[in-house]
C-alpha cells in the first residue's frame, strides 16, 4: 500500500507540470480577469442542502440561498432575512419580519410563505429542526412578510438552532420548491443568496460557475463571521473540479487556480516555500475524523461487530496518514470533539496507544462473523480520507475480516451512502468522514450525535436509552448540568459504538496570497467577502 506521494509530486512540480492542467482550465483563466476566482473543490453531484448534510453541498447553499439567522464570529446568532423578531410573554409564540429588500433569483419577492415551507421541510431532517416540529403547535405566516412558530413549552435555544451552521443548514427556499419532501432532492438552484448560479455555464464533473447577484441587497452591519453584510467582492466564482491532485498543485503553483481546499498534508512544506503560496487555517478548531458504520447491514447490525472496530483502531496511524504533521493532529476519545465546553472523558477505558487487534479479531468471533464482504467507500479525490481507507482495510483484513474497497469519488459517495440497501444492492458497510470539531458540542443540531435509526445520519444508529437523555439537552440551563448530561450520553454510547472516531487534525487549505479576505468559520466556506488583489 503505498501513502505518500511526496516525491512523485514534487519532480512532477519542479519539472512545470502545469502542462498537465486541462485546457478548458487555462483557457477560463487566460479570459478571466481578476474578478474571476478560481476554486478547486471535491465534484458536486448534490445541490440541495437539506437533501445533503456534505459541507461542499453547505458551501453551494451558502452562495445562492440566504437563511433567517446566522452566527458571528463569537458564535452568537444575528438576524440576517430577518428583520424583526419577538417572543412573546410565556415564552411560547415566536413572531419573525421579513426585512426589505429580499428577492428570488427568478425576479419574485421572498415571502414569508417560503419561509414556513422552508422551516417544515428542513425540521424533517435536521436534529434541531425535528426537535422544533415537535414542540411546535403551529408554524405558519401571518402576512406577506411575518411568519410565527407556537411551541407547546418554551424552547429557550430556538433562535440558536435556526442560525446553527451543522448541515443541513436552514437555508430558505422558494416555497414550490421547499413543499418537496426532504427526501426528494429539490433541482431547481434559484435562491435569494449573493450569488447566482450560471446554468448556461455548468460542467458536470469539471466546473460550476457563480455569478454576482446584482440585485443582493446586503445588510448594513460590518460582515462579521457568516453575519453581517454579505458584501461580494468578485463578479465570478467558478467550482473547478480537478480530481488528480498533483495536477491542482500544479495549477495553484502556475498561478491557474486561486484556492485549493485540500493540498495534500505532505506538500505543505512545498506551499510554504513558494512565495505567491500560502496555508490558511479557517477553521481553527479542525475536524473530528470518524468511521462510520451502517447499523443496517451485517455485521454491524451485531454491536460486538461494532466494538471490534473500536478496539482495532489505532488512532496514532490514522493521523499520520491524514495529517503527517503531528503539530496539525491528535488523538480523540470525545464524541463532543475536543475543544468544545462538554467534552469529556467518560467510558474511554478502549482507548489504547496502537490500537488491540487481538481484542478486535475475539469480539468479531463473538458477533458470529462468517467472512461476509465487508465494503469500505473509499473517496479517491480526497486524499486524507483516501489513505485512510485502505489503511482501515488493511487492518481489517490483518485479523481475517473480508474487507474490499469500493472506489469513486466524494460526489458518489455522497450519493451512495443514502443506500440502506444490502451490499448486493449497491448499499455499504463503512466510510470514513469527518465533522467540524465545532459543531460536536451541540448534540440537538449535529446529526452525528444522533442515535433514532432511520431519521439518524447515514450509518442509522439506534439506541433508546441515549436519544432520551439527549432529548434532556433542550430544558438544561447551565453548562455545569450540561456536563453531566454530556458524560452520561457518551458512556451510553461508547457500549453501543454509535461510530468510531479516528483523531482530530486541523485541515488549511492553499491560496494565492492575492486572494484575501476569507471568512474563517467551522463547516461552511463562503464566497462573500473575498477578493482577488492584482499580483
Amino acid at each position: 500500500m503505498t501513502i505518500s506521494r511526496r516525491d512523485l509530486f514534487k519532480v512532477g512540480l519542479a519539472a512545470g507540470t502545469a502542462l498537465s492542467i486541462p485546457s478548458v482550465l487555462r483557457a477560463q483563466t487566460a479570459s478571466a480577469g481578476s474578478r474571476t476566482v478560481h476554486m478547486v473543490k471535491s465534484d458536486l453531484r448534490v445541490f440541495d442542502p437539506i437533501w445533503s448534510a456534505a459541507s461542499i453541498t453547505a458551501d453551494h447553499g451558502a452562495a445562492i440561498y440566504d437563511t433567517l439567522f446566522s452566527l458571528d464570529s463569537k458564535f452568537m446568532p444575528q438576524p440576517q432575512m430577518v428583520g424583526k423578531w419577538g417572543v412573546s410573554d410565556d415564552k411560547k409564540t415566536y413572531t419573525f419580519e421579513l426585512r426589505d429588500g429580499l428577492g428570488w433569483h427568478d425576479g419574485t419577492p421572498v415571502t414569508a410563505a417560503d419561509c414556513v415551507a422552508s422551516i417544515r421541510r428542513w425540521a424533517e431532517v435536521a436534529p434541531g429542526g425535528q426537535l422544533i416540529k415537535a414542540l411546535a403547535n403551529d408554524i405558519s405566516k401571518k402576512d406577506d412578510k411575518t411568519f410565527t412558530i407556537a411551541l407547546k413549552e418554551p424552547l429557550g435555544l430556538l433562535v440558536e438552532i435556526l442560525a446553527d451552521l451543522t448541515p443541513p443548514c436552514l437555508y430558505v427556499m422558494r416555497e414550490k420548491d421547499a413543499s418537496r419532501p426532504a427526501t426528494e432532492q429539490v433541482t431547481t438552484k434559484i435562491g435569494s443568496g449573493p450569488f447566482r448560479f450560471n446554468e448556461g455555464l455548468a460542467k458536470p464533473g469539471a466546473s460550476i460557475t457563480y455569478d454576482r447577484n446584482d440585485k443582493y441587497v446586503p445588510r448594513k452591519e460590518s460582515s462579521d463571521g457568516l453575519a453581517g453584510g454579505k458584501v461580494v467582492k468578485v463578479d465570478r466564482v467558478i467550482w473547478d473540479v480537478i480530481a488528480d491532485q498533483q495536477t491542482a498543485m500544479a495549477a495553484l503553483q502556475a498561478g491557474e487556480i486561486d484556492y485549493f481546499e485540500t493540498p495534500p498534508a505532505d506538500l505543505y512544506s512545498l506551499v510554504e516555500s513558494d512565495p505567491n503560496l500560502e496555508l490558511q487555517v479557517l477553521d481553527k478548531a479542525g475536524w473530528d475524523a470518524l468511521v462510520r458504520i451502517n447499523f443496517l447491514q451485517p455485521p454491524f447490525n451485531s454491536v460486538k461487530a461494532r466494538q471490534a472496530i473500536l478496539h482495532l483502531i489505532d488512532q496514532e496511524a490514522f493521523m499520520r496518514v491524514m495529517a503527517p504533521d503531528p503539530k496539525y493532529s491528535s488523538t480523540l476519545t470525545s464524541i463532543f470533539g475536543d475543544a468544545t465546553p462538554v467534552s469529556n472523558d467518560e467510558n474511554t477505558g478502549w482507548y489504547k496507544k496502537g490500537g488491540d487487534p487481538e481484542q478486535a479479531k475475539q469480539l468479531f468471533k463473538e458477533a458470529g462473523y462468517a467472512g461476509e464482504k465487508v465494503v469500505i467507500m473509499q473517496p479517491t479525490d480526497w486524499a486524507e480520507a483516501s489513505n485512510a481507507s485502505q489503511l482501515l482495510a488493511a487492518a481489517l483484513q490483518k485479523i481475517g475480516v473480508n474487507a474490499e474497497l469500493a472506489s469513486m469519488d466524494w460526489g458518489q459517495l455522497s450519493t451512495r451512502r443514502a443506500n440502506k440497501g444490502p451490499i448486493e444492492n449497491g448499499g455499504w458497510n463503512m466510510f470514513i468522514s469527518t465533522e467540524a470539531d465545532y459543531s460536536l458540542g451541540n448534540p440537538l443540531t449535529d446529526p452525528l450525535l444522533t442515535a433514532n435509526g432511520d431519521q439518524a445520519w447515514y450509518g442509522w444508529p439506534k439506541n433508546n436509552e441515549y436519544e432520551a437523555l439527549r432529548a434532556k439537552w433542550a430544558n438544561i440551563a447551565t453548562l455545569e448540568e450540561r456536563k453531566a448530561l454530556a458524560r452520561k450520553m457518551q458512556a451510553i454510547w461508547w457500549d453501543f459504538v454509535g461510530d468510531v472516531r479516528l483523531g482530530k487534525y486541523i485541515s488549511p487549505i492553499a491560496r494565492q496570497k492575492t486572494l484575501t479576505g476569507l471568512i474563517g468559520m467551522p463547516q461552511t466556506v463562503p464566497m462573500w467577502n473575498m477578493q482577488k488583489d492584482s499580483a
